[in-house]
């Protein structure tokens, strides 16, 4: 432990004390307040002011061990650096907590030094013996989702295999400076530090607070522009500006993001001005007299993301262990009507892996056809002349836009003799099964993390266990293999045309997946926000610090 992280234990340490006895006599004396209010006293904030939209309801925030809630990361905590577009409209990668870096020669050795005088939000000070925590936390947590962040870092599998309890590759050179040694030269590794996975913690607090982190406000302690103030299970999240920010407080009050799936209740709150951003996913079939109305023209914003929706399929499980019966279920789609019907045709259908937008993308790949009669035949090739069974999992808190979405599918599967059952579990069942590779199949949206293939690539076939917890289980180890060489080749167009190569092997030779469409996506304003924006992905609560509300403005509608 560094010595300021040592002075503040012990300031720590009689601060508490004090506070106790302080308590002690509050308690005698029949008042019966809570420590929380013991403290200096913090007028209580007022909700009016805060920016309103509605989130998911999590099973964790702690954005190490999940790769769907990514709210809180990007919101409260911080990332050695970020990805960003310049003015000319090219993405880079920019500063955040560390100020600036170095990289070898070779490509493996990563010299950061750190901004001084960054605190977390509890008063405790950045230094690079958080980073390295958060680095080990990453590579051991037994639940981790996001330990391929950190794969290719020297020592990294020696960590995650229990050989030791140090990260080789990580070497701290006092307070502020620190190095980062790869294995092998990897291209897009400062794009990884800018995922919400890698975000950084407080070690101190992390290590007591346990498994609160991630579940209980008072221990969620980051850097960032926001401060999760409350969490009340089934309503919400409240988070509060966090004026002393080192980049300087949001420009609104803070967030009052509720939880909420009914699309008639979420579409009624709106109309009635209890909500400042309106995602249009949200509220199902009614998106269009939004989108093609007179009323809200004016506050209605059309935005491109870097995602792609597919549809899974579990290797290991019959019938989708035959490539014929994964191939027939891609051909028996006509993912054109499919994007047309369910999302008015705004985007455009895919081929294969890397979706419009992100670096690498390949407009030359073949089009998967729609061939319902080709995909009879290679189903009687496969053994079932008669038609087949499986299941389609849903998570419970999937939107209405997804269960349409599915219903059509299993429609066009039906003409071709397959007969799909839709099963809706909970969240928790949904990625417990997942992880363990047991869900059949399931469809999904995954968005852009980093600029780079290997976001794609990597995250669901580089390794046997990313496509164990994705229920992918390819069944390719060369082609895994592959995968997880690629990300080493230091030729730029070299290393994109091989996953270019990939990209046909895994998606039209071995249908190991279903790509459906990347598509663009629509969201209504109130009347009194100002500044709303999307970041290079697409996505926009990561840019909720840059907007503000007014509450004198005058309604648009």
């Amino acid at each position: 432990m560094n010595r300021s992280k040592s002075e503040k234990t012990v300031s720590v340490f009689l601060i508490f004390t004090l506070l106790m006895n302080l308590l002690s006599g509050c308690f005698q004396a029949g008042q019966g307040q809570n420590l929380s209010d013991s403290g200096k006293e913090e007028q209580e904030p007022d909700i009016s002011q805060f920016l309103s939209a509605i989130e998911d309801e999590p099973d964790t925030v702690d954005f190490q061990c999940t790769t769907i809630h990514y709210t809180i990361a990007e919101n409260v905590f911080n990332r050695l650096v970020e990805s960003t577009m310049n003015q000319r409209g090219e993405l880079v990668i920019v500063p955040s907590l560390a100020q600036s870096w170095n990289v070898s020669e070779d490509g493996k050795t990563y010299q950061f030094h750190l901004r001084e005088g960054i605190q977390f939000t509890n008063g405790s000070p950045l230094t690079a013996s958080d980073v390295g925590y958060t680095m080990v936390r990453l590579l051991t947590h037994p639940h981790s989702s996001n330990s391929s962040i950190l794969e290719m870092v020297e020592g990294a599998n020696e960590l995650m295999e229990g050989k030791t309890d140090t990260l080789k590759g990580f070497t701290s050179e006092g307070n502020y400076d620190f190095t980062i040694t790869l294995t092998e030269p990897f291209e897009a590794f400062l794009a990884c530090l800018s995922m919400p996975g890698a975000s950084i913690l407080d070690e101190e607090t992390t290590v007591q607070a346990g498994d609160r982190f991630g579940h209980d406000p008072e221990w969620t302690i980051g850097t960032g522009p926001f401060i999760l103030w409350k969490w009340t299970p089934g309503e919400g999240y409240l988070l509060k500006a966090n004026q002393d920010c080192w980049e300087g407080p949001p420009n609104c009050a803070g967030l009052d993001l509720k939880f909420m799936s009914d699309p008639g209740e979420i579409r009624t709150l709106f109309e009635e001005g209890g909500l400042d951003i309106l995602d249009l996913d949200e509220v199902g079939s009614a998106s269009e007299y939004f989108i093609h109305g007179d009323i809200y023209q004016n506050c209605l914003h059309r935005v491109n993301r870097i995602a792609l929706t597919y549809i899974a399929l579990n290797e290991s499980i019959a019938p989708l262990n035959d490539v014929r019966v994964r191939k027939a279920l891609q051909l028996a789609l006509n993912r054109k009507i499919l994007l047309e019907a369910v999302y008015g045709g705004e985007g455009r259908t895919e081929n294969g892996i890397i979706p419009i937008g992100l670096y690498g993308f390949n407009p030359d790949l073949p089009e998967i056809p729609y061939d319902p009669e080709a995909a009879k035949e290679l189903l009687r090739e496969a053994g079932y002349p008669n038609g087949l069974r499986f299941t389609i999992s849903v998570r419970s808190s999937s939107t209405q836009w997804e269960m349409v979405l599915l219903r059509l599918v299993v429609s066009m599967w039906e003409k071709v003799g397959v007969n799909a059952r839709i099963s809706v579990i909970s969240d928790d069942e949904f990625m417990s099964l997942r992880k363990s590779g047991k869900i059949a199949c399931y469809s999904a949206t995954w968005s852009a993390d980093f600029n780079d293939p290997d976001n794609f690539f990597y995250t669901f076939f580089g390794t046997p266990t990313n496509t164990l917890e994705r229920s992918l289980c390819y069944a390719r180890p060369d082609i895994i293999s592959r995968v997880r060489l690629a990300r080493q080749i230091s030729d730029s167009q070299q290393r994109i045309e091989e996953y270019r190569d990939l990209e046909e092997i895994i998606v039209q030779e071995d249908a190991a997946w279903i790509p459906l469409f990347s598509r663009r996506r629509f969201y209504v304003t109130s009347g009194r926000v100002r500044g709303f924006q999307s970041d290079w992905s697409g996505s926009v609560k990561n840019v909720y610090r840059l907007m503000s509300v007014e509450n004198d403005a005058e309604e648009l509608r």
